[in-house]
């Protein structure tokens, strides 16, 4: 399955370390969010207005104590559908 094709309740993967850009306001910029390999689930799916052609998939990552960790935007390349792991 390719990631265009993910929908809001869809398991994911981080396929590197994401890191707080600074777009999550509760949490230290440069935070460690999720290593790679960390199982997060899609609660949606859109684009940015500067670029609409490139889909930002809004993804809550279990944390150490599998709860799910705030909202936080990423683009496909930074994810990997659990099959392709």
């Amino acid at each position: 399955m390719e990631l265009t094709q993910l929908n809001p309740g869809d398991m994911v993967l981080a396929a590197q370390d994401i890191f707080n850009d600074g777009g999550i306001p509760d949490m230290p910029e440069d935070a460690l969010i999720a290593k790679a390999g960390t199982r997060g689930v899609i609660v949606n799916v859109g684009h940015l207005e500067e670029n609409p052609d490139k889909e930002l998939f809004l993804v809550r990552f279990e944390g150490e104590d599998l709860v799910l960790g705030p909202p936080t935007g990423c683009w496909a390349e930074e994810l990997k559908a659990p099959e392709l792991a």
